[in-house]
């Protein structure tokens, strides 16, 4: 009976090594603005699969840098089309996986309190310290840029506080530094009370993101099933929420 015992056991766990010897990690770079979108997916997708997502965030440009120097990503989720397409030229990145998979939308936030919202504020010249990401770095950022020159604002550059990318741009408003952020919509949900003035998508450039498999990482299953995921049902339904538009 011991002996029986023995072998069932052996069996057992002949069986359930495989699925865990299948569950496999990857690290993901992500754009700042996508940061809580990823985190909720990367729950999702670890419930779905037992793959584990490790992030790491910053602006989209430094992250396309510190992948550029070897950087060890295994998917890079970008703020544009861009940069995923360099990394394809640069040979880095596998051509047969850049895939679109949201797109964003810019907000202009102020204090709750003001008698105005942000963006008559803007236009009526009502601003000290208006907070945006650097245009060279974060195509939100960029996307701000835009919309002020189709405003005409002239604001002195005294008054421009850049971050490098959108999640700096958000704390110098919830910190007071600034009166008036550009942020992505997404980030709405992770400030306290504020007015929020959504900005039209024809006023800038598409702030479409694409995400790619990076080829040192094209025999990683996690980063594989990843990229299938972004594009899945449930992926879709977690954008949607956020206030990500379809990608297209």
């Amino acid at each position: 009976m011991i002996a029986l015992a023995r072998l069932l056991l052996a069996a057992g766990l002949g069986l359930t090594a495989p699925a865990s010897a299948a569950a496999e990690e990857a690290l993901i770079a992500v754009a700042a603005n996508f940061t809580r979108p990823a985190e909720d997916l990367a729950a999702a997708f670890q419930a779905e699969t037992g793959h584990t997502i490790r992030i790491a965030t910053g602006s989209t440009g430094a992250l396309y840098a510190q992948i550029r120097q070897g950087a060890p990503y295994d998917v890079f989720l970008a703020a544009d089309t861009e940069r995923p397409a360099r990394l394809v030229a640069d040979g880095l990145a596998d051509a047969d996986t850049l895939t679109p998979y949201a797109m964003g939308r810019l907000v202009l936030v102020g204090a709750d309190t003001a008698d105005l919202p942000p963006l008559d504020r803007l236009r009526a010249g009502d601003v000290q310290r208006l907070a945006l990401a650097n245009a060279d770095l974060a195509p939100y950022g960029r996307a701000a840029e835009q919309v002020l020159d189709r405003l005409d604002v002239c604001l002195p550059e005294r008054q421009r506080l850049r971050g490098q990318n959108v999640a700096q741009t958000l704390a110098m408003f919830t910190t007071g530094n600034a009166d008036l952020a550009f942020i992505a919509r997404a980030q709405l949900g992770g400030i306290g009370p504020s007015s929020a003035s959504l900005i039209p998508a024809d006023w800038h450039d598409p702030i479409r993101q694409d995400a790619v498999l990076l080829l040192q990482a094209r025999d990683n299953e996690a980063a594989r099933a990843w990229m299938d995921f972004l594009i899945s049902p449930t992926a879709t339904d977690i954008l949607d929420a956020y206030g990500y538009g379809a990608a297209e």
